[in-house]
């Protein structure tokens, strides 16, 4: 099974200027290597037969002809081999020479797409031997006569290629220049269904040319929702007047999944994932509305489907050419991760900033437990109060110790308020849960969801009433992955005024968490209080260790070092019992699976097997336990996001039933738990 993945290769193999015998065995070699590889698809640069820098040898009806000989050559050679391959040649018709791309599969050339856009600035005199598709077109040329084994070659830029047994493969091809103009020949292509995208290009290198050439691949295949293969020549091409380092990238919807370093003649491979293209294409609408506009102007233009029998390998036991992250919230390196904390903390803090200055309020409450989530609304609130002008004594950190308090949190709570500068307030409601528990009859010694659920509401009570007496909000400490689980208490910690933390996964809260911890510790060697109320100490270089270390940073470290846990039911030798993951599952796996399940509306099956990519290190039997506990939940728990309080959105995926997501509370999950149970 493919489970809509394609692979892919790009190459620009050794090459001599005008011997296309030497030029067409290289080619015939890296397509069979790749091919053994199991790339579906190769693409080689521009005019890859010839080489690029002929110039005036172009009109050598030798070089021409030889072109030709050596195309059909190459097509004999790599007759029975699977891969379709795009290869370049200069090719005449009548009083023009056209710049083609040719495209071949199982012995036969299927098409000759011309380039369109014909660069004659700077360095580029390519009009000086080349045509443009236009010419063809204007002239009615629809197929061209290349020998007696093809003489109905499809000829324009107005042919798309499709896979019979899957048509989520739909290619199109273009030519270096077409992709750098204003309006690329591609985009149409997308429109009317290509979802890969060749360019088979000759783009010589120059100071900074290489970062602009991959932003442009880049934020092209973005804007048109596909992949996007670019293949350049190497740098076996003449030297006479420019260098050329066969720089290739494959390109996904905004990613860089693969790219060769700059002279360094190496091929690429990567599998792109087509059913995640078009599951984005479905989603964006404005995508087909462009599509149906396209259609109703007068750039409206009918493009030749050439249908083909083109053999995928399956995946199922084999290992991906892409990376699949483990945790996809967080960015892998360490650099890219902090710039990526300091966004969203940014985005938080702004988010709530609004909210505080709109309602002219200057007061916010917080239930502070010593747990991530609390820990973050807390910081957050502390830098939204700073951005606002705010004094933090206007922040109410309350601590509710109670049945399932520890003394690690209770003191890790008490400490985080005193150094972030917020006033602490105490509110023991262990008297109050009791006296709740007699008006409803619950038996104390009876540890069940009301037992804890009680505990839950009180705390909620308490925060809403000292909001009502501080003239403030409560700030809602709940995470994104609490609220897909349903783990939180109905109109109790599910409830608040605003929710800082409503779109953030639980992987990425401890990451941000850490990042306070980070920048803590970094202004307190650098002597100043950006973060914090806390000072350096003035004693001497033979200080202890402890006594040269932030006090905030110190007791985030400890926060972030203790057990995730709601703490709702009584320790055991003073130590936390109750472990959420123990209870729920893995959060590396449940923040996994609604990833992909939100963002790409992926099946349990295809979850399952990027779970196995992505080397998360669990058992199959134990990721599939969870991953049936994620849906049950996740269904199950709609009624909880239906009515959840506001809260800014900060990354592509978020619950909220008034932007991202909509779904019945009485949706059934047979489906796919049915699924899941086949998995087995």
């Amino acid at each position: 099974m493919n489970y809509g993945f394609f692979r892919v290769a790009c190459a620009s193999p050794e090459l001599k200027v005008c011997d296309c015998h030497f030029n067409a065995e290289k080619i015939i070699d890296s397509v069979r290597l790749l091919s053994q590889e199991g790339a579906s698809l190769i693409v080689f640069p521009e005019l890859s037969i010839t080489g690029y820098t002929c110039q005036d040898l172009f009109f050598q009806k030798s070089l021409q002809l030889s072109a030709l000989e050596n195309l059909e050559y190459i097509a004999k050679k790599t007759s029975s081999l699977p891969s379709i391959f795009a290869v370049g040649l200069p090719f005449c018709i009548d009083s023009a020479i056209y710049n083609c791309a040719a495209l071949i599969h199982r012995g036969k050339i299927l098409c000759l797409i011309p380039k369109t856009f014909i660069p004659n600035y700077s360095e580029f005199y390519e009009k000086r031997h080349f045509a443009s598709s236009q010419t063809a077109e204007s002239l009615g040329i629809k197929e061209v006569y290349i020998s007696e084994k093809n003489p109905f070659v499809p000829f324009g830029r107005d042919i798309l290629v499709q896979s019979i047994s899957n048509p989520d493969f739909t290619l199109a091809l273009e030519l270096c220049e077409d992709l750098w103009v204003p309006q690329p020949p591609s985009v149409l292509a997308a429109l009317k269904g290509a979802s890969v995208i060749a360019n088979l290009s000759a783009s010589n290198e120059l100071i900074g040319k290489a970062e602009y050439r991959k932003n442009l691949v880049k934020m092209h295949s973005a804007r048109i929702l596909s992949a996007y293969l670019y293949a350049s020549a190497g740098h076996d091409e003449s030297t006479q007047d420019l260098v050329f380092s066969g720089h290739n990238l494959i390109c996904e919807n905004g990613s860089i999944l693969e790219e060769s370093p700059l002279f360094s003649g190496k091929s690429i491979i990567a599998d792109i994932d087509l059913e995640r293209l078009l599951q984005e294409r479905r989603k964006t609408v404005t995508f087909s509305d462009c599509a149906s506009l396209n259609l109703a102007s007068e750039q409206k233009e009918n493009f030749r489907i050439i249908k083909i029998d083109l053999k995928e390998r399956p995946f199922q036991n084999s290992e991906l050419k892409r990376l699949v992250p483990p945790q996809p919230f967080v960015p892998e390196g360490k650099a890219e991760r902090s710039r990526r904390c300091a966004s969203v903390i940014q985005l938080q803090a702004e988010g709530l900033a609004k909210r505080l200055r709109h309602i002219n309020c200057k007061s916010a409450v917080i239930g502070l437990s010593g747990g991530l989530d609390s820990t973050l609304a807390l910081l957050v609130t502390a830098k939204a109060f700073d951005l606002c002008g705010f004094d933090r004594k206007g922040i109410l950190a309350v601590t509710m110790p109670c049945f399932g308090t520890t003394d690690r949190t209770y003191n890790n709570a008490c400490a985080l308020a005193r150094e972030v500068g917020a006033e602490l307030k105490e509110v023991r409601i262990a008297e109050s849960v009791r006296l709740h528990f007699k008006d409803i009859s619950q038996d104390e010694n009876v540890h069940d969801v009301t037992y804890e659920n009680c505990q839950a509401r009180e705390r909620t009570q308490v925060l809403m009433d000292l909001a009502n007496k501080t003239n403030g909000i409560v700030i809602g400490t709940g995470d994104l992955s609490e609220l897909a689980l349903g783990w939180c208490t109905y109109n109790g910690d599910q409830m608040s005024m605003y929710g800082v933390n409503s779109s953030i996964p639980k992987t990425l809260v401890r990451h941000l968490v850490d990042w306070f911890a980070d920048e803590a510790e970094s202004s307190y060697d650098e002597g100043n209080c950006s973060f914090g109320t806390e000072n350096k100490s003035s004693g001497s270089e033979d200080d202890t260790e402890t006594s040269s270390k932030s006090p905030l940073s110190a007791v985030l470290r400890d926060i972030l070092d203790t057990p995730v846990s709601p703490e709702l039911l009584p320790p055991e030798n003073g130590k936390i019992s109750q472990k959420t993951e123990d209870l729920v599952g893995p959060y590396e796996l449940h923040d996994f699976y609604l990833y992909y399940l939100l963002r790409f509306a992926f099946s349990p099956e295809k979850i399952l097997f990027l779970s196995d990519q992505a080397k998360l290190p669990y058992s199959r039997d134990f990721k599939i336990k969870w991953l049936r506990t994620f849906y049950r939940r996740f269904f199950n728990q709609q009624f909880k996001r239906s009515c959840m309080p506001d809260g800014a959105k900060v990354g592509t995926v978020n619950l909220s039933p008034r932007g991202d997501w909509r779904m019945p509370s009485d949706a059934s999950a047979a489906l796919w738990l049915e699924e899941i149970d086949r998995l087995k």
